[in-house]
């Protein structure tokens, strides 16, 4: 500022000066005044000597310095402008500027105000015009949310408008100057646990929790408390531990019968996994002086519960190094990236549980990511959350093969937030080639979305859509069906284990789940609900006493067993897919009641249940055709009221198929215009 100043002094002010400070001294100052300029803390502060000589020449330098060094004083400079831009003034004048140019044109945002800054904040790209329009440019808002630059205001009342909608209103600013906020406990099946801020956004907390996925939770106890009764104990893994709910639930339970290993590549999820079973009264087993130090972390009189082991590293290392009975797979998204480290060291008729929370491809919203993720074609149709379950299990069981293992489906479960499927593996290269047999592709109708599984054969057909029961390749022109897969083609329920998972939920007091398992039981047999109280006392081929001898795994004899019953249990598997009643009701005429209508499909002879993967389906093996022959035959009429249920005339045989053939091809043509 100095340099500037002499530069802006004419030359005879600049002689004056010299010959000023030549022969006139320089007085002491006065006891109550001001240090001199260079000794000022800012450069704010600092005065500016030449316009005060170029007003008063004839006055002496040492009358002059008293009054400009007090006007220096109270000049200040603008915090969010330049000095080039605007100099130090007086405050009445630094206050004028700050209302008019950066109060007036901010964006406010819970009691706090973003001006405008005009300092080199971000890089401004160069103009030809000058350094004038570039320095407008330059003008710019802080976000004091996400730390971002924006220079329009409508822009950055849009940006502030966007963090509102997606819940982030907490300052970056604010939390660093603030005091940390206390951890929120929570409790689940007399288990707590203590839960970062933001716990059910996954984005905004390294520890996500998610409420929702209490019934997953529940299942996988269920899951490994049935298999504790077969041998103990058991080295169960949890791979993605995050808040380490799902381990310290076995750990607390199942007491010695488990040996607990919680993993999280996070330090701060590790923390707070430790911290949890100090909650849970839990020994946290890292090495041995950590095992020691959690001995006394225990207050006098408490018990200890169990061990639990706790790894930072990534889960397939750890799943390469060690081998474990019971491993649970939970990953944020897909799961096949671990799928071969898991299978490479799960011991012989061990347990994979995998939970695939991608539903966006799997449900068919996103096909390019399921064709990406699991090398499979899927479209979107009636029956698209079995379709999700058994593209889970065709990847499980590719995974297992590959390290010359097979899999038994215990049961796959397909919700509205995530697919679970829990397989027991089985080694051996004759139960890897046996598994290997079942992944086929499906042929599906995109006209009346009937299906079947193409069949097995070396000699490629002409036309393979004649393997359709439905004629539609024949009357309707075009292809009219797509081959989707590759699916598992098997059964996706093992009736035996579901009915011990249903004596351990009732043994272990969780009632949300026993409804689903109820349910995943008749569908598995493939029979109409019933009174459920005859399950527990049911004996099945899938006991404890077929895997285990003496506390044993058994060897190469029980896998052959097992191969040979699962070759005779294929006549009796469920069906595959289901009907979705409402979607192929008939135009004008008002359905019978789900419950009846099941009732006649098995008076008809066809083997018939409810499905967990919709409430209004139906799974049976009766054709389409068959399907809605039947369906047709027990509706009314709109126009009769709809109130009485069965048919209002005998109509014959061939009206009624008259009528399906009729109704389908409309809702052929109705499918058409959508897909167009």
């Amino acid at each position: 500022m100095e340099n500037m100043a002499e530069e802006e002094l004419l030359p005879q002010e600049k002689e004056e000066v010299e010959v000023a400070q030549v022969q006139v001294p320089t007085p002491a100052p006065a006891p109550d005044s001001a240090p001199a300029p260079d000794s000022a803390p800012t450069p704010a502060s600092a005065p500016a000597p030449a316009p005060a000589l170029a007003q008063a020449p004839a006055l002496s330098p040492s009358l002059a310095s008293a009054p400009d060094e007090a006007e220096s004083r109270n000049k200040q400079s603008c915090p969010l402008c330049p000095k080039e831009k605007f100099r130090a003034c007086n405050s009445h004048k630094l206050r004028r500027h700050l209302q008019n140019l950066h109060w007036k044109v901010s964006v406010e945002f819970e009691g706090y105000r973003m001006c405008i800054c005009h300092l080199p904040c971000r890089p401004v790209k160069p103009n030809i015009i000058g350094e004038q329009i570039s320095s407008k440019m330059g003008a710019h808002y802080h976000c004091i949310i996400c730390s971002a630059t924006i220079t329009r205001r409508t822009d950055m009342l849009g940006h502030v408008r966007r963090h509102v909608n997606k819940g982030e209103t907490k300052s970056r600013y604010i939390a660093a100057s603030a005091a940390k906020p206390p951890n929120e406990i929570l409790k689940e099946a007399d288990t707590d646990v203590q839960v970062c801020p933001n716990y059910s956004i996954p984005q905004k907390t390294d520890s996500y929790f998610n409420p929702k996925m209490k019934l997953n939770r529940q299942l996988i106890f269920c899951t490994l408390a049935a298999l504790a009764k077969e041998r103990k104990p058991l080295e169960c893994l949890d791979a993605f531990g995050a808040t380490g709910i799902m381990g310290l639930q076995w750990a607390k339970h199942l007491g010695n019968a488990v040996k607990v290993t919680i993993n999280d590549l996070n330090e701060n999820s590790v923390t707070l996994i430790q911290e949890n079973c100090h909650l849970n009264k839990l020994k946290v087993v890292v090495d041995s002086k950590e095992k020691e130090e959690s001995d006394d972390i225990l207050e006098e009189g408490e018990e200890n519960l169990g061990n639990i082991k706790v790894t930072k590293m990534d889960a397939n290392v750890l799943m390469h190094l060690r081998s474990f009975d019971f491993i649970h797979l939970d990953p944020f998204g897909t799961s096949v990236n671990y799928l071969d480290s898991a299978f490479r060291n799960i011991r012989n008729l061990g347990i994979v549980s995998v939970t695939s929370t991608d539903i966006s491809s799997l449900y068919a919203k996103a096909q390019h990511v399921a064709r990406r993720h699991y090398g499979c074609n899927i479209v979107r149709t009636e029956y698209y959350k079995e379709l999700a379950a058994r593209i889970v299990v065709a990847a499980v069981a590719r995974a297992a093969a590959r390290c010359n293992k097979g899999i038994e489906v215990l049961f796959a479960v397909a919700l509205e937030h995530f697919v679970l499927v829990v397989v027991r593996v089985l080694r051996g290269p004759t139960s890897a080639d046996e598994t290997a047999k079942k992944i086929q592709y499906l042929i599906h109708c995109q006209w009346c979305e009937e299906r079947i599984f193409q069949k097995d054969g070396n000699m490629v057909e002409e036309n393979p859509y004649r393997q359709l029961p439905c004629n539609c390749h024949g009357s309707m022109p075009g292809k009219t069906a797509i081959e989707l897969g590759p699916l598992w083609s098997s059964s996706l329920f093992n009736t035996g284990f579901l009915k011990r998972m249903l004596f351990e939920s009732l043994h272990h007091g969780l009632d949300d789940i026993q409804t689903l398992i109820k349910t995943l039981i008749f569908e598995s047999e493939c029979t109409p609900q019933k009174e459920c109280g005859v399950f527990i006392k049911t004996t099945d081929d899938t006991t404890p006493d077929n895997y285990i001898a003496q506390g044993k795994r058994k060897g190469n004899e029980t896998v052959t067993t097992l191969a040979k019953r699962q070759k005779t249990d294929v006549s009796t598997e469920h069906p595959p897919f289901y009907y979705n009643i409402h979607r192929h009701s008939i135009k004008g005429m008002n359905m019978p009641k789900l419950k009846k209508f099941l009732c006649y499909l098995s008076q008809a002879g066809f083997r018939v249940s409810r499905t967990h993967f919709d409430p209004m389906g139906v799974r049976t093996d009766a054709p389409l055709m068959q399907f809605k022959s039947i369906l047709l035959k027990y509706s009314t009429p709109t126009y009769t009221g709809g109130q009485s249920e069965g048919h209002v005339q005998p109509a014959s045989e061939d009206t009624v198929a008259d009528r399906v053939e009729m109704s389908m091809n409309d809702k052929a043509e109705a499918s058409s215009c959508r897909r167009w």
